[in-house]
């Protein structure tokens, strides 16, 4: 390996490294108030070194969002090719509570910590795609179900939809996160409850198939007469 090489890979592990070091820091401590000389003395590099990778702080916040969303968009990918699209709902708010689960750091920096940035000309371009944007895969499957006729007719608006479904998703696994350690909730397994609540969204959300409405009737008829010969 050449000179050039060498350093360009030194070069490399060390901007690796400070992003690791950073999403740790910002996940444990928050963004809001954090300078650039109190990131570089929690990664234990000085402010020199962090300024020849990245221009400030935002910078760095940026490029790890930017990261993680690609990551969780990633883990999409099987789940685009289910044809039902209420069954795509169901894969998209699992695999974002592996992600939760598996990542608890990574989740932590992504929804659990406020920091507001500037779109600039790249976020632009990947907004949107469903290929990179977890947010436009989940609305555009969202869509999908609407367009089907499976979902019941008062669930129009998609927007307000996949932010409900993201909810649904979102919940269980967050409360782990920041209050799983607390021993004063008797916890049960998180992706278990997760996955209740994910299946208890869809049935809520799904249209009754007429086959359910006679059944609903009959039985409803069934008490009536019960009542009667009472």
């Amino acid at each position: 390996m050449g000179v050039k090489e060498r350093k360009q890979r030194e070069r490399t592990e060390v901007r690796e490294k400070i992003l690791d070091a950073a999403l740790e820091f910002f996940a444990t401590e928050g963004v809001e108030g954090v300078t650039m000389r109190a990131l570089a003395d929690a990664i234990e590099y000085t402010a020199p070194v962090i300024y020849a990778h990245f221009r400030d702080k935002d910078a760095i916040i940026r490029e790890l969002c930017n990261r993680q969303l690609r990551t969780l968009a990633k883990t999409f990918g099987p789940i685009a090719g289910v044809p039902d699209p209420v069954e795509r709902l169901r894969g998209i708010g699992r695999a974002y509570v592996d992600f939760a689960l598996e990542h608890p750091s990574h989740f932590r920096f992504m929804f659990l910590t406020a920091h507001p940035l500037p779109l600039d000309e790249e976020d632009i371009l990947q907004r949107g795609d469903p290929q990179e944007d977890a947010y436009a895969f989940l609305k555009q499957t969202v869509e999908a179900a609407i367009a089907s006729g499976q979902l019941r007719p008062e669930f129009t608006d998609a927007e307000e939809l996949t932010q409900m479904c993201w909810a649904a998703a979102h919940g269980v696994v967050a409360l782990q996160n920041v209050k799983g350690s607390d021993s004063w909730v008797d916890w049960r397994d998180a992706r278990t409850t997760a996955h209740k609540l994910l299946d208890a969204t869809l049935r809520g959300l799904a249209r009754e198939k007429p086959g359910a409405r006679l059944t609903t009737a009959a039985r409803a008829e069934g008490r009536k007469k019960g009542v009667a010969r009472g």
